[in-house]
């Protein structure tokens, strides 16, 4: 108790002293010690803006394949190669580029069913899925590029989906990034105005995530028969959003 009493005796004396001369706190070891304003991150007027701009989509993304069944894999697998050459070939035919097709899914899978006499499951054939992405840049030909598409590969082509996109969003970013700042300096200047302070400059600001311009459609298509009629699709709009958090400095 006695060993204890001096030491906290010799911390404050220590204390003191730096106190009284106004010196730099230092650690045991004789090193500096930093001082930190746990309260500056604080101070300030915090403010969030959002800009939110309408766009038409340029760009449609296709996915399509092919889905055959056989007895045996190479049955299967030399209908969907069949078939999905024919389809490949309906999509260079109507302007779609061939580096803007990109294989995104294939598989061969045994088709399997229980037999109760065996008690167990037997291979009954084998379904090959050959899925690709095709990217449209004439968004007015979508309808045509399905038609064309589901004609080549008659009842083995299946159309899973369709996704509406802009090619370079960067200008539309721009404007939302514009209004978004511009909403935040509103509601700062409206803030301090309410709290009877001035407001200073802008000290932090920080982009929030960016929600990319994209639709995605659910459309899933079975060809069973040839169809008469086009296949109507709209792109719609899109909405490029971003956000922004402020802090503004309050002037004294």
């Amino acid at each position: 108790m006695k060993k204890f009493g001096l030491l906290v005796a010799g911390v404050a004396s220590v204390l003191a002293i730096l106190v009284l001369a106004g010196c730099t706190p230092v650690d045991t070891n004789g090193s500096e010690v930093k001082e930190i304003n746990l309260s500056s991150q604080q101070e300030g007027i915090w403010v969030s803006g959002m800009g939110k701009v309408t766009v038409v989509p340029d760009i449609a993304s296709l996915r399509l394949g092919i889905e055959a069944e056989g007895d045996t894999v190479s049955v299967a697998r030399d209908q969907a190669a069949e078939a999905m050459d024919a389809v490949m070939t309906a999509l260079t035919e109507n302007g779609v580029a061939d580096n803007d097709i990109q294989t995104e899914y294939f598989t061969i899978r045994r088709i399997t069913q229980w037999d109760r006499e065996k008690e167990q499951e037997v291979i009954t054939g084998y379904r090959v899925i050959n899925m690709v992405t095709a990217k449209i840049r004439d968004i007015d030909n979508i309808g045509t590029v399905i038609d064309a598409v589901a004609d080549a590969g008659g009842d083995l082509t299946r159309v899973d989906s369709i996704d509406f996109t802009v090619d370079d969003p960067s200008d539309y970013y721009d404007e939302a990034r514009e209004e978004a700042m511009a909403e935040a300096r509103d509601k700062a200047e409206q803030l301090a105005e309410l709290a009877g302070v001035i407001l200073g400059n802008a000290t932090y600001i920080s982009e929030g995530s960016q929600i990319p311009p994209v639709t995605r459609g659910g459309y899933a298509m079975d060809v069973a028969e040839e169809m008469e009629v086009e296949t109507p699709v709209s792109p719609g709009e899109l909405e490029v959003i971003l956000t922004v958090q402020v802090i503004y400095a309050i002037e004294d």
